[in-house]
């Protein structure tokens, strides 16, 4: 048996493809730097990341990018020795949506900078490439007759130059999906078996009716027939307290012995209808009846556990809980807000400490702050951290937290009040910010104590914050604040929430620093 989800916390828009004995997948990153992590696997069940596709700046430009905004749904293929990942670049909720691949023979990189595709409307685009060498373009696009209905929209073709890396030819208008009114059909992926030409799409919107539909054709650019059994897969008919909710946007592998399989977002509300982990990867069975795909034959859903498929078993080492930043480069699960810029962090600059220097920027605008964080993956968790920060005026913060976007937070942080030093709990919903708890800091000098260890703890949505000026001698600052702001459903966007570390000077600027010596990520039971 394995469990879902295979790749927990924030890991929407899963697409995948299999190299001989091989998986990889990627999955989206939205604002966050580096962009689109890439995995690898040889069981389908235990994956371990190799890097990400986009790490480099002149690859990921995130500068002003908004909250939710940036990289949507990477489609991953290999073909003819090459990998090839292609995305949308989104850069506000009203601007062009920009299409782009880069391109690598290595899946660990290091990958090509980027090749933009000129007249590439709409989100979500995939490749195929055909039986014949064609490659294919898939995206979503508004219907060139007009929409019918609020988020009407259609996938459509177009082939793909692999020479001069542009679009050729005309474009088709290949379906608008099974749900006329279920709207914002996107997500599309191609596939050729047995002589037909199946079509997967999204459908619904990501949230509560998201759903999967299929249809075929056996002319790549039409007419495709839906599915009678459309859709395929959903969750929606089992409500909103079901545990497992909005289950969409998927793609399809077949394994070397002959199975198939499918990996799809899902979420885990927990505390009420609340999403703080936002949209994980889940992969689910898939058999072959009659010319069409069925997903969890005799079920028709996507389950806690299930039968592993027909491969050998094989793990990787487990992920330390603990970073003492004692390697040369942060560990892959740490990322950005944004395209870092300018040289805030350091780990060479006091070995064995991750070194923040205050930036004006701060977490809660558009640009980018001094910040590492990664994501929140239990719906019960603790961390830690070892702080040696000494704030020189009332401006300076430096601390821990926990993040769904830039107006909703908490800040557990060391910062001044008026010439002495304090510990403080700063919550951030809807853009306004309260301080729930303070207490100052013993120092006869006023500045910070030479350490400061910081803690929270989430039992499900019930979040505890603790301080102490001695190893492990904790003190509680906060008691039973509200995890449900850290929530998508509160937030709103496309993200999950993130826990980290950061510093800023909040407007100014400040030659001062944060060190941090270890951060520590455990689950806990509920």
């Amino acid at each position: 048996m394995f469990r879902n989800p295979i790749l927990p916390g924030f890991y929407p828009d899963p697409s995948i493809c299999r190299v001989g004995d091989d998986y990889y997948m990627v999955t989206s990153t939205f604002e966050y730097f580096p962009g689109v992590p890439i995995f690898h696997s040889k069981d389908l069940v235990h994956w371990r990341q190799l890097g990400h596709v986009l790490d480099r700046p002149s690859q990921l430009n995130l500068d002003g990018i908004p909250c939710s905004k940036g990289i949507y749904a990477p489609t991953l293929r290999y073909h003819d020795g090459v990998f090839y990942m292609i995305t949308t670049m989104v850069e506000s909720a009203t601007s062009e949506r920009k299409n782009f691949f880069v391109t690598a023979t290595d899946p660990a990189g290091p990958w090509s900078d980027p090749y933009w595709l000129k007249d590439a409307p709409g989100i979500d685009p995939s490749l195929f490439f055909d039986d014949d060498g064609k490659a294919y373009y898939t995206g979503n696009r508004k219907p060139p007759s007009g929409q019918q209905y609020p988020k009407h929209m259609e996938i459509w073709l177009q082939e793909l130059d692999l020479e001069t890396k542009q679009l050729v030819g005309p474009k088709y208008s290949l379906w608008d999906g099974a749900l006329k009114q279920a709207h914002a059909q996107e997500g599309p992926h191609l596939y050729k078996v047995n002589g037909w030409y199946y079509l997967l799409i999204a459908e619904g919107g990501t949230g509560f009716t998201h759903a999967v539909t299929v249809a075929r054709s056996q002319s790549i650019t039409g007419p495709y027939e839906p599915c009678k059994m459309n859709p395929i897969l959903t969750h929606r008919h089992l409500g909103q307290n079901y545990g497992i909710v909005n289950v969409g946007h998927a793609d399809i592998v077949e394994t070397q012995n002959g199975e198939w399989w499918m990996v799809c977002l899902a979420s885990r509300p927990y505390g009420g209808p609340y999403r703080n982990m936002g949209r994980e990867t889940f992969l689910v069975p898939m058999a072959w009846e009659n010319g069409w795909p069925v997903v969890n034959p005799g079920k028709g859903i996507v389950e806690w556990e299930s039968a592993r498929p027909n491969l050998p078993e094989h793990r990787w080492p487990t992920l330390p809980a603990c970073d003492n930043f004692d390697a040369p480069e942060l560990d892959l699960r740490w990322n950005f807000i944004r395209t870092p810029r300018g040289d805030f962090w350091s780990l060479s600059e006091r070995p064995g400490y991750l070194r923040l220097r205050l930036k004006p920027e701060t977490t809660t605008g558009t640009d980018n702050p001094s910040f590492v964080g990664r994501r929140q993956q239990h719906m019960s968790f603790s961390v830690r951290t070892a702080l040696e920060f000494a704030p020189r005026s009332d401006n300076e913060a430096a601390g821990m937290i926990l993040l769904q976007s830039s107006d909703f937070q908490y800040r557990l942080e060391c910062g001044m009040s008026g010439d002495a030093a304090e510990i403080r709990l700063v919550m951030r919903e809807q853009g306004e910010e309260r301080v729930l708890a303070s207490r100052p800091l013993p120092s006869a000098s006023g500045l910070a104590p030479a350490r400061l260890y910081l803690k929270a703890e989430a039992i499900g949505q019930s979040y505890h914050f603790y301080y102490a000026t001695a190893a492990e001698a904790w003190e509680m600052l906060h008691e039973d604040a509200d995890g449900t702001i850290l929530s998508t459903d509160k937030a709103g966007g496309f993200v999950g929430a993130y826990v980290g570390l950061f510093a800023s000077a909040n407007g100014r600027t400040s030659s001062n620093y944060a060190d941090f010596d270890w951060f520590e990520y455990l689950p806990v039971e509920d």
